[in-house]
């Protein structure tokens, strides 16, 4: 038995096999491969904005496009410039401050301001 811990029901009874892992608990099995990949750590998120620039916390961009807010008769205006920015995970990959209102951006609607 190893430390593995299976995929399925998060025990540490783990039967190591030649080409196999199997869960004594569930009878899950599953490749080495798996095994392998869940050792390594995620690769650092990266971030790019509409240009390809690389975005970090504390950036400011700018926005490349009129985009209308939802749920308000509020529009950004293209070359609206944030406050400082925050990468955040989620289906918004920026949160920010723009003309005094918090609110979550994709990367692809700014560009980077180079200071």
């Amino acid at each position: 038995m190893s430390k593995t811990v299976c995929p399925m029901c998060e025990m540490n009874e783990v039967l190591e096999h030649s080409d196999h892992l199997e869960c004594l608990t569930c009878g899950h099995e599953w490749p080495r491969e798996a095994d392998l990949e869940a050792d390594v750590p995620d690769a650092e998120r990266v971030v790019k904005d509409a240009y390809g620039n690389v975005l970090a916390d504390g950036d400011i961009v700018a926005m490349i496009k009129d985009l209308k807010l939802k749920g308000s008769s509020e529009v950004l205006k293209v070359g609206t410039k944030s406050k400082p920015i925050r990468l955040v995970d989620g289906d918004h990959e920026i949160s920010c401050k723009m003309d005094g209102i918090s609110i979550g951006l994709k990367a692809c609607f700014v560009k980077k301001v180079m200071a």
